[in-house]
């Protein structure tokens, strides 16, 4: 609190001193310097409760470039009431600081080049392909929270508290979603005091129930005064520049942190470039500052996703400059506001390495193609620009969520969490799809070049099998980037399994072998009367999977 005490004098002394006026036309000299010392000393008691009030409550940086706004009044206001040659000087320092403002106030139409250099990504093409052996994709978090609100009556003194915000982490291997217990108000803060623990609840398993996790914490976002845990990270660290919200991260012994992104203006106090986060122990009110290069191990969420957000902004917008994402637009790419968290979406790769997931758009309205997308490393800020495939023209996320509004419309089922991914060749979205009540109903995977395929399962796995059955019909590759080779092979068939999809029939079975194969009616349309026992001679695509898909078949006795 030091900090502050003594920065609230300071500006205090030197605001009253601008202020006060001390040349003087009165002849009762003692009278003038009696009035001319009380008013000073009112001066600076009023604005160093003035100033302590505002940076206490406002928790703003306590660096005095954040004072511009005040230094223009005060100095303008000791201006008109001085006099003579005090007029004169107190009037140049009035015109310095209007000239500070102007420059702090007009700093985003000159520093959009800097922006963009500090956004600038690496380019690629397509990510690595997934197959049905990964899941790679989550559950969405509104119907996570929607589990955890049902499972409130785990928390002791229920009334007292309500969820916290929801962020996605890997905890021992494992994908979960994070959500703090707070309180409700003011005076269920002064009651309970502390908060009792976290839920978690797997990010992968739609079947998983929420766990309640005992943890005190008595620092934390929606505490008060001087347990308010963005006031304690600010008292400590009182000229950090922070952007974004906090969060929760809980290392393997499951002990919470909450951490907040810091870093610098890009220039006149405008911009932001993330340099590290704070850490606190929300139980004691200790803080530690970690350089990204520097941070724990168990921190995923280092760089907030309001900050990704924010420079996906910039790396979008700003590549020719300022005026150019106002008019011309030439190369400007909108980032979508179809994310999770922050207009982004976290995901996790085949490493357990956690991104954050844009896509862009082109600013023409009525045009819902994909100019590309970013991948954000979340822990180093790192991140990576994908064009796709150059020649062929892609769906953006908005395009993808308007099939799955259309294809459910009288159940009035949506799209929640549009992820691009690369399933076997094709640029493919994949997306739940939440019910009215925000329920998970199914996962809905889209061609992003050829809407026209599309599929739908109860599970991520189970509709990657049906996709690859889709695309052999539909034309699409199955193969990717894994160079399948094209094989043959005779056998008996030892067991079937047929389901519907859609129009057609997707037809799995063992051969004596010991291998599985799946084939589409649409391709092999005598492959319905498949049966036990039967001889088969089969082309198939040998791309490792359980489940290899056949492109021909011919049935012994029925060709």
């Amino acid at each position: 609190m030091g900090n502050i005490y003594l920065f609230s004098l300071i500006v205090g002394l030197a605001s009253a001193l601008v202020l006060i006026p001390f040349s003087s036309n009165n002849t009762k000299e003692k009278e003038g310097k009696k009035s001319k010392t009380g008013a000073l000393l009112s001066g600076i008691v009023l604005i160093v409760i003035t100033i302590f009030s505002f940076y206490y409550l406002t928790n703003l940086d306590r660096n005095f470039s954040s004072l511009w706004f005040l230094a223009i009044l005060v100095t303008l206001s000791g201006t008109i009431f001085a006099s003579g040659k005090e007029r004169m000087v107190k009037g140049v320092l009035f015109l310095g600081s209007l000239v500070v403002g102007v420059m702090f106030l007009s700093a985003f139409l000159f520093n959009a080049d800097e922006k963009y250099e500090v956004a600038n990504m690496a380019s690629k093409t397509e990510i690595e392909t997934f197959d049905e052996k990964e899941t790679p994709a989550s559950v969405p978090p509104k119907f996570a929270r929607n589990k955890m609100k049902k499972s409130f009556g785990q928390v002791p003194d229920t009334s007292y508290y309500e969820l916290g915000n929801l962020q996605i982490q890997k905890v021992n291997g494992n994908y979960v979603y994070i959500a703090p217990v707070e309180f409700s108000g003011f005076f269920k803060w002064l009651n309970g005091g502390t908060t009792p623990g976290y839920f978690t609840i797997s990010a992968t398993n739609s079947s998983d129930n929420p766990k309640f996790i005992k943890a005190e914490m008595e620092y934390t976002p929606s505490s008060y005064f001087h347990k308010n845990l963005e006031r304690q990270i600010r008292m400590d660290y009182p000229n950090h520049i922070f952007y974004g919200d906090v969060q929760l991260e809980i290392d393997d012994e499951g002990k919470p942190y909450y951490i907040q992104s810091y870093g610098q203006f890009i220039s006149a106090r405008n911009g932001f470039d993330v340099l590290g986060v704070i850490m606190v122990d929300p139980k004691t009110g200790e803080t530690k500052d970690y350089p990204l290069k520097e941070i724990p191990e168990f921190i995923d969420g280092a760089v907030s996703p309001e900050v990704v957000s924010l420079q996906n902004s910039y790396f979008g917008n700003y590549v020719h400059g300022f005026w150019n994402s106002i008019f011309g637009k030439k190369d400007v790419r909108l980032p979508s506001d179809e994310g999770t968290e922050a207009n982004v979406s976290p995901i996790f790769d085949e490493n357990g390495d956690m991104y954050y997931f844009t896509d862009f758009t082109s600013p023409k309205e009525g045009v819902d193609s994909m100019l590309g997308y970013s991948l954000t490393n979340s822990r180093t800020g790192e991140a990576t620009f994908y064009t796709g495939n150059l020649e062929a023209s892609y769906m953006d996320s908005q395009g993808a969520l308007q099939i799955i509004e259309k294809k459910f419309i009288e159940k009035k089922w949506n799209g929640e969490m549009p992820v691009l991914y690369n399933f076997y060749g094709e640029a493919s979205w994949l997306t739940p799809v939440l019910d009215s009540n925000g329920f998970l109903q199914n996962y809905f995977i889209v061609s992003a070049a050829n809407p026209e395929i599309s599929v739908y399962a109860n599970t991520p796995n189970e509709a990657l099998k049906h996709y690859k059955t889709a695309l052999q019909r539909g034309g699409g590759t199955v193969d990717g980037t894994s160079k399948a080779e094209e094989k043959q092979v005779s056998g008996i068939v030892i067991r079937v399994y047929k389901e519907k999809v859609g129009d057609f029939t997707s037809i799995t079975f063992l051969l004596d072998n010991k291998k599985s194969y799946v084939v589409s009616s649409e391709n092999s349309p005598l492959a319905i009367y498949l049966q036990e026992g039967d001889k088969v001679k089969v082309n198939y695509l040998d791309t490792g999977e359980v489940f290899m898909p056949v492109k021909e078949m011919v049935i012994e006795g029925l060709e």
